[in-house]
């Protein structure tokens, strides 16, 4: 039984849902999102509220039950209210900066790091050290702030690195430390 998946959405206000065919089409706000999922779920709408069953109890199907409900909820936020990542750099040195639509991070190598995003993604920078990715798509959002993380992820002896805001990074001692 997958609890996730047996748990029905409710559709805000503004916002709206189209099934065709396995291909699910959210409207909303913030902008528009187009999804094939599996043919196995079965999606109904009644009264603003949509749920989702599986015809059987086998692994596969219990697998992608959750994953489609959540795929399907994450849409729906997404072009109601957004996603947002933030990160911060921490070093000496350690810089970000906007010019035009680009993304230019300065983390201690021998060249400056761009990043472009993509089409609905929204780059800023507050200050020099931090950075907010927002936009619509829960899964490019994600993706665009793992690949600035990775540019210089944080390293545990001096803790110097980009990382989420909050995120805790376990220090260790050095060679010197008993």
């Amino acid at each position: 039984m997958s609890r996730i998946g047996n748990r029905p959405i409710e559709i805000p206000s503004g916002v709206t849902v189209d099934i065709k065919d396995q291909t699910v089409t959210v409207k909303g706000p913030k902008g528009e999102l187009t999804r094939e999922l599996s043919p196995v779920i079965e999606l109904k709408i009644e009264d603003n509220i949509i749920t989702f069953a599986r015809p059987n109890d086998e692994k596969e199907n219990r697998s992608i039950h959750g994953t489609t409900r959540s795929l399907v909820h994450n849409m729906i936020e997404g072009v109601s209210a957004g996603f947002k990542k933030e990160l911060e750099l921490v070093g000496v040195g350690y810089r970000a900066q906007k010019q035009g639509n680009k993304l230019v991070l300065n983390v201690g190598l021998s060249h400056p790091v761009e990043f472009e995003p993509a089409d609905g993604i929204n780059v800023e920078v507050p200050s020099n050290t931090q950075v907010v990715v927002e936009g619509y798509d829960k899964e490019k959002v994600g993706e665009l702030a793992a690949n600035i993380r990775a540019v210089r992820p944080p390293e545990p002896y001096k803790g110097k690195g980009i990382r989420y805001v909050g995120e805790y990074v376990r220090r260790k001692e050095g060679k010197t430390g008993k």
